[in-house]
């Protein structure tokens, strides 16, 4: 008999122990089951961490970021006569950070380290520190604000143990996971749980999500940490997690290990992440859609237009398609198609599955460049000023940048944007793309703006700061 369990962990290898398998289930799962009984009657995980705990490393960094300082709008200098700008700066001043975060060894060769952007965005500094208590000096290779990804490569290694990647589309929901990290700075720590949910988007935690949801305990300084399953394989790298009262609550993300692998590999050869474009515009799928279009499935993401001469066009995709499988794996959602594609590259070809008049269809697509003038753009819009914190944007079939959403109590909120809004000018400088909108608003950081927006047909201003 064995004796209670204490945690999580021995509740996991004691259910996998104890799971009625098939041959072939058994078969794969042995060595798995002789690692957890290693230690005679008492099952562990302990065996399988010993292996992968070298492979999973301490982050800390430090730079300077640009901070806005007050100054005193000049509208109201009149009721402060003989005040000058000692009251407060009128530029951004720099102010020094530290922060602490954690990355995976995905290649002991080379010595390269994965982690998640906003740990080391903006450090000039960066050193990684490995579980026996060595340290090296890291440079950055690449990194993707989009999938909040990046790429380090150590300087001076050796001896190094990598955690290989597992195949993240072959998970399911209720398989075990494990979450290894460097939370609140404590030192390397190990959670465990399960894989609670698959595909979730629309959280607005980065541009492009797919998250992997897990109850494994996450928390701050977790981020760019592995988690893991009971084969010691990376399954995500743990971004964020969903904290109402500052704390984990059991509600973490992970950006799969099939989107880290397409993600690094492009910033390993390249440094920076050239999007595939599909060229296709649409919405999430629902009952009453699917049932128009006599489609008795809930999941697959609609097709509302084609692009002229793009690769889904030339193709055959057509409006009123409904994706529901992108090279054999299921699309349950428009914002999970969007992921899967834009992680591939220019020139790569996908094979589509589609849904069209009462039968599926497959046809080959090769992907094409995603420039600024595709539909959907970044929704970051903390890159674009912080005054827009909250908001999604993308850019407007006749020029403008379109509000597509505006999170409720946000940022963007108050200073009074709404979902169909296009800008069109920052003061006198007209928008056309995103890009426009970033660069306008950088140059006028630390000063009182005006936006034009069209509305309902009219045009109306709001000023932000």
């Amino acid at each position: 008999m064995l004796n209670k369990i204490k945690n999580a962990s021995l509740a996991a290898a004691m259910a996998l122990s104890m799971t009625v398998l098939t041959a072939g289930q058994a078969q794969a799962a042995a060595p798995i089951i002789n690692d957890l009984m290693a230690k005679g009657d008492m099952p562990s995980l302990a065996p399988m961490l010993k292996k992968v705990l070298p492979g999973v490393v301490n982050i800390s960094v430090k730079g300077k970021k640009d901070v806005q300082g007050f100054s005193l709008p000049d509208e109201f200098r009149f009721m402060f006569p003989g005040m000058d700008d000692s009251f407060g700066p009128t530029q951004p001043r720099q102010q020094e950070f530290r922060a602490l975060g954690s990355g995976v060894i995905i290649d002991s060769a080379q010595g390269l380290v994965v982690t998640n952007n906003h740990v080391i965005d903006s450090a000039d500094e960066i050193k990684v520190q490995l579980s026996d208590g060595r340290e090296y000096d890291a440079k950055l290779v690449g990194k993707d604000a989009h999938t909040d990804l990046a790429l380090l490569k150590l300087k001076e290694f050796k001896n190094l143990t990598q955690i290989d990647l597992a195949d993240s589309d072959s998970l399911e929901v209720g398989d075990f996971a494990v979450a290894i990290g460097n939370p609140y700075g404590l030192g390397q720590t190990v959670t465990s749980g399960i894989v609670s949910a698959l595909g979730r988007t629309g959280l607005n935690i980065e541009n492009i999500e797919n998250f992997i949801q897990t109850d494994a305990a996450i928390n701050s300084g977790n981020s760019g940490g592995a988690l893991i399953n009971l084969n010691g394989q990376l399954i995500g790298i743990n971004t964020a997690i969903m904290a109402p009262s500052g704390g984990n609550i059991g509600i973490g993300f992970a950006i799969p290990a099939n989107m880290v692998k397409t993600v690094t590999e492009q910033l390993l050869k390249f440094g920076e992440v050239k999007r595939g474009l599909l060229g296709v515009s649409g919405t999430e799928l629902n009952a009453d859609l699917a049932q128009s279009f006599g489609y008795n499935q809930s999941s697959g993401a609609f097709v509302n237009e084609v692009m002229k001469g793009s690769g889904a066009d030339k193709a055959g995709i057509k409006s009123g398609d409904i994706i529901t499988a992108v090279n054999g794996k299921k699309v349950t959602s428009f914002a999970q198609l969007r992921a899967e594609i834009a992680t591939m590259r220019e020139g790569s070809e996908v094979n589509i599955t589609v849904f069209r008049d009462g039968s599926y269809k497959d046809f080959t697509v090769k992907i094409g460049k995603n420039t600024e003038t595709t539909e959907v753009a970044a929704t970051n819009s903390k890159n674009i000023s912080p005054a827009f914190e909250g908001a999604s944007f993308a850019n407007a079939k006749d020029g403008g940048v379109e509000v597509t959403d505006v999170a409720k109590g946000s940022i963007a909120q108050r200073f009074g944007l709404r979902k169909g809004d296009v800008i069109t000018a920052v003061n006198r400088a007209e928008i056309k793309t995103i890009s426009d909108l970033k660069k306008n608003l950088e140059n006028v950081k630390g000063k009182i703006s005006a936006i034009r927006i069209n509305r309902n047909g009219g045009t109306l201003f709001i000023t932000i700061r």
